[in-house]
């Protein structure tokens, strides 16, 4: 199939440009990828909704892709605990070729139409949980083949991409397709395909922690204190809720572990 995220770039002879021609176009063709996530808000709803039901079930949830795709897959996953308090396997990212992908490409890993299934039978994946394949083109085998199979096992699929009517939409119940056209890079899917997918995950984790009840008023009360910047954060967030002076706020924050105990164990003595 032709894939819009292939086609030529708009602007010619790139190398002739100034360096200010070459962000200005750059940041022009950037400014446009909001606008297609926008389009594509009632199929991320639906996404984001199935997730939410499966994982308040005891569901987690499974990206697969390969490249920059599976990257920005791994990087959503591996926010998930520190920003939400979540367990590190209820959100997993899967990249073709291994951990080892994420620092440099292994060649052809993207082309095993196999693999993907062979690396979420390791999860002992069931029927609870949800994959969502990334694939910038659409036509990622990898992908493909681990939608395929995930869908034989009736486990709910989605999946995140960047051209209309792709093989990898054929295959995920819940597709969502932001179209994002040519790259400033002709084919460079790291650029406005990966800023679109990148838009989605956040959308798609963050209102999923929502809806489990991760986040209270707009605060992130599970967030993992895990240096001194995040537990600062808290004990404001505590100081906010109680009433407490820094010093205290900072004393009950250190002896529950989180805000939302902290701020729940204070309120039942109060």
């Amino acid at each position: 199939m032709e894939t819009i995220t292939e086609r030529e770039s708009h602007y010619k002879n790139l190398e002739q440009l100034s360096v200010l021609e070459i962000l200005e176009s750059i940041n022009k063709e950037d400014q446009t990828v909001p606008l297609a996530v926008k389009k594509a808000l009632p199929q991320i709803e639906q996404l984001a909704t199935v997730t939410a039901s499966k994982m308040r079930d005891g569901g987690r949830l499974f990206y697969i892709g390969a490249g920059t795709s599976g990257r920005l897959g791994v990087v959503d996953a591996s926010e998930c605990p520190p920003t939400f308090g979540v367990p590190f396997d209820m959100v997993v990212g899967i990249i073709a070729g291994g951990d080892s992908a994420i620092r440099k490409s292994v060649e052809f890993a993207e082309d095993d139409t196999e693999q993907a299934w062979k690396d979420l039978a390791e999860f002992h994946i069931t029927d609870k949980d949800v994959v969502v394949g990334i694939a910038a083109s659409g036509t990622t085998p990898y992908v493909i083949g681990g939608l395929k199979m995930a869908h034989k096992n009736n486990i709910v699929t989605g999946c995140i991409v960047c051209n209309g009517g792709s093989p990898v939409a054929a295959e995920a119940q819940y597709p969502v397709e932001v179209i994002t056209g040519p790259e400033f890079l002709t084919g460079s899917t790291r650029m406005k395909a990966g800023t679109a997918q990148k838009l989605v995950l956040n959308m798609l984790s963050t209102s999923v922690m929502i809806q489990l009840g991760r986040v209270k008023g707009n605060k992130m009360v599970d967030m993992q204190l895990s240096n001194n910047k995040l537990v600062n954060r808290g004990a404001r967030m505590v100081m906010e809720e109680t009433g407490l002076n820094e010093d205290e706020a900072a004393a009950l924050l250190k002896q529950y572990g989180s805000v939302r105990n902290a701020v729940d164990n204070y309120k039942k003595k109060n």
